[in-house]
Order: C-alpha cells, then sequence, then structure tokens
C-alpha cells in the first residue's frame, strides 16, 4: 500500500530530468531520471520528457500524489505567447542559462544601472539581456511573455502562464528585498510580458485537466512554486549551521545560507523558506570533463590521483569563453592547456582548476558578507568521485562531504509537501 499523501519533485537539470516521490516523513519512496528527449534549448523536450518520466511511475503512486513542484536551470528564458505556445524559429528556442548578451549591456544598464552596481540583472548573462535579444527578435509586438525554464513547465502545470517564482527571476530584474523590479524595467512598453511574481513554496492552485491527463496526476494535485535547481538541491540537503552547498553538476555551484541579503556582480540571492540563500554559478564544471573522457574513462583515470599532490597544472576549465563567478567577465577565456601525455595528470590538473574556481567562490561570498564556511557539502554528480572530494579538502582547507543522494528533486518534493496544510 502507498503512502496516503506523496509530494512530487522535478528537476530540468543542465543534463537531463529527474522525479522524486516522497512521503510524508520526507522519504524518498521513488526516483526517475532521463536525459532530455530533444536538446536542452528546446521547450517541448522539457514538457516531453516529463510526460514520459511521469508515465514511468506505478499508477498507484501517481495516484497517491498530493503536490508536485518544479526546478529549473536559473537564466534559461524563452519568450512565449499567453497561452505558452513558442514562436516561428528562433523563438521556438530558449536562451539558455550560460548564454552571454554582451551586445544587450548598455541597455539593460539603462534600465537597471551599470554592472559591478550589484543588480544581478545588470550582467551580460543574466537574464535581462537575455530578454533584450528575444525581444529584438520578436516578429512582432506581441503579446508575449518572458518566462524561465521552471516557470514555464509551471505555466504548463497550472494551464495559467502569468506566474514567475522570485528566486528564478531575480537575474530579470526582479528586487525580491522591495519587492519590485529594478530600475526603469516595470515602466518599458513590454513590461506585460514580466511574470506576476509569487514565493518559492506558494500554494498556486489545483493542476489544469489537460497536464493532469498527460501526466497521470489526480485533478486536485496542488501546484506549487518551486525554485532554482541549486537552491532545489539544498533543500535536500538538510545543512546545519556552519555549512555550504556545493552542486558538482555539468556546472558549479556554491549556496549558503546568510542572516543577511548579499548583492554583486554574478551574485545569487534567493529567500528560501523564510531564509537567505546566497551564492553564484560558474560556468566552469564537471559538464568540461565529458569534452576529454567517458564516465568510463573518469572513474578509472580518478583511481590513479594522488589527491595529496599538486598536478603542476593551472588550468581554468570553462567550457568556453565567458564566466559568471566567482568573477562575471563574459569575455575570459579558458585554460585547458598544455595537455600532458598523460590523460591521469591532465584530469588531475583539471579537476585542481575546478577545485581553484570554488576555493575563489567561497572566497568571494565570504568578502561580500556571507559566514566562513565551516563545512562543505558535496551535492550532484561530482560528489561521487572520492578523489575529488579529499583533493577539494587538501585545497579549501576544510572537512568536505559527499551527498549525491540529496538530489533537487528529492527538495521540490519535500517542498511540494511541505506547503499544503497538515490533514
Amino acid at each position: 500500500m502507498p503512502p496516503e499523501r506523496l509530494g512530487l519533485g522535478v528537476d530540468l537539470g543542465t543534463s537531463g530530468l529527474r522525479l522524486a516521490l516522497v512521503n510524508p516523513a520526507g522519504q524518498l519512496v521513488a526516483e526517475h531520471q532521463s536525459p532530455y528527449p530533444a536538446p536542452f534549448a528546446d521547450p517541448l523536450g522539457w514538457r516531453e520528457g516529463l510526460q514520459a518520466l511521469c508515465l514511468e511511475l506505478p499508477s498507484d503512486l501517481r495516484g497517491a500524489v498530493v503536490a508536485i513542484a518544479v526546478d529549473g536551470t536559473s537564466g534559461t528564458l524563452l519568450l512565449c505567447r499567453p497561452d505558452g505556445s513558442l514562436g516561428p524559429s528562433p523563438l521556438d528556442q530558449a536562451l539558455t542559462y550560460h548564454l552571454a548578451c554582451p551586445e544587450q549591456v548598455e541597455a539593460a544598464a539603462a534600465l537597471v544601472g551599470p554592472a559591478g552596481t550589484g543588480v544581478p540583472a545588470a550582467s551580460a548573462s543574466g537574464s535581462l539581456a537575455r530578454a533584450l535579444r528575444l525581444l529584438a527578435q520578436a516578429p512582432e509586438p506581441g503579446p508575449w511573455l518572458l518566462r524561465h525554464q521552471a516557470d514555464w513547465l509551471l505555466g504548463w502545470l497550472l494551464g495559467d502562464w502569468r506566474w514567475g517564482e522570485e528566486g528564478n527571476n531575480l537575474r530579470l530584474g526582479w528586487d525580491q528585498q522591495r519587492g519590485r523590479w529594478w530600475g526603469r524595467i516595470a515602466e518599458q512598453p513590454w513590461s506585460s510580458a514580466l511574470p506576476e511574481i509569487c514565493r518559492s513554496g506558494q500554494l498556486l492552485g489545483p493542476i489544469g485537466a489537460a497536464a493532469a491527463c498527460a501526466l497521470g496526476l489526480p485533478p486536485e494535485c496542488a501546484v506549487v512554486a518551486g525554485s532554482t535547481d541549486a537552491s532545489a538541491a539544498v533543500l535536500a540537503a538538510d545543512l546545519q549551521p556552519g555549512d555550504g552547498v556545493a552542486v558538482l553538476g555539468t556546472t558549479l555551484v556554491l549556496k549558503q545560507f546568510s542572516d543577511q541579503p548579499l548583492e554583486g556582480p554574478g551574485i545569487s540571492c534567493q529567500r528560501v523558506l523564510g531564509r537567505w540563500l546566497v551564492g553564484g554559478a560558474s560556468n566552469a564544471g564537471a559538464g568540461v570533463l565529458r569534452r576529454f573522457f567517458t564516465d568510463a574513462q573518469l572513474v578509472e583515470l580518478s583511481r590513479q590521483i594522488d589527491p595529496r599532490r599538486s598536478s603542476g597544472l593551472a588550468l581554468r576549465p570553462l567550457p568556453r569563453p565567458g564566466e559568471r563567478f566567482p568573477v562575471d567577465d563574459p569575455r575570459l577565456e579558458p585554460v585547458l592547456e598544455p595537455r600532458p601525455v598523460s590523460d591521469a595528470l591532465y584530469l588531475h590538473g583539471l579537476l585542481e582548476g575546478l577545485a581553484a574556481i570554488e576555493r575563489a567562490g567561497w572566497q568571494r561570498l565570504e568578502q561580500l558578507g556571507a559566514p566562513a564556511v565551516q563545512r562543505v557539502i558535496s551535492l550532484g554528480g561530482g560528489a561521487r568521485n572520492p578523489q575529488w572530494r579529499a583533493l577539494r579538502q587538501r585545497l579549501l582547507q576544510r572537512p568536505v562531504l559527499n551527498r549525491p543522494q540529496c538530489t533537487a528533486a528529492l527538495g521540490m518534493a519535500r517542498l511540494a509537501l511541505s506547503a499544503l496544510p497538515a490533514p
């Protein structure tokens, strides 16, 4: 017999989708994952992937779902019509989180102030710059809606695309401390394209009939506003005072709780369950490793690394020019050479390069006023690599614990269930 009430969490990660079901005690009941059925920038692939994964769940478990919440990659933005439908090419694709739009920096600065002032939307890698590019590409005045990845799928679940979760919209220009859009954004002719902002964990209503039918979920299932993917993973980690989280996925994301909000280029600051969750996301991450090695090679070569020693290399493993955090520089170049003859030594250098970026990230957060992190909790696929953990612990000079089982989907499932009143 399944539990009476289950929460369903959906993670739209950079490398694929994951679903998690939890019971009222917060325990994992079931979990499924798969790659996207279409290129990552194709929104229809997000929806089709969710449908396929959800229907893999046994019908009795789907029938017990009382709430659902979705997280997505922060900054992946699209332009859609009020009914959620997509425009002609290139507007049928999203602009992904890592894409910088330096040609829009001047226009963004005219709306919110120049980059470097602490407004996340002022950056070339912010969603506001991507929004301005999308609007410039629109073939007609509209009406159009600007929606981030999780918010677009949230709209499909509800059959109502008006909402945008506040954490997902910080880089578009939402000022959550003051509860309004930064600068002159709300005064623009296209301001009707902006979402109505809701809080993470806010109960938005029952699932729409079309989505309930497509997913095989009960019509009374509640839809709960989710968060960004990195914040969702933090919710699953059950942090203690002094803990920081490093999400070792396709990109490297650092998060920690702070008593005060932080502002700065490339800095995210989200209110999650009444607390300030601060951090940043690098464009570097485990994704660049797959450019050179298969998963099997990564496991075997990692075993040949002595994490107590330095590789002697000084690499910056960015996948392409441009960085968001710990420095906000859309033109920062990768450093992937020299490549030694030994593949194990090269992997050693790449992992050290990622650890150096992580160290600089924690230092940057502390410089801005965050408490010094005493312990690092590692999440994501990279948290399964014990040599990387030991290497990072040496460079960070603090304990590092791996918890790969704490997934973003698990965090969303717990959030979904917590939004409902007790039976």
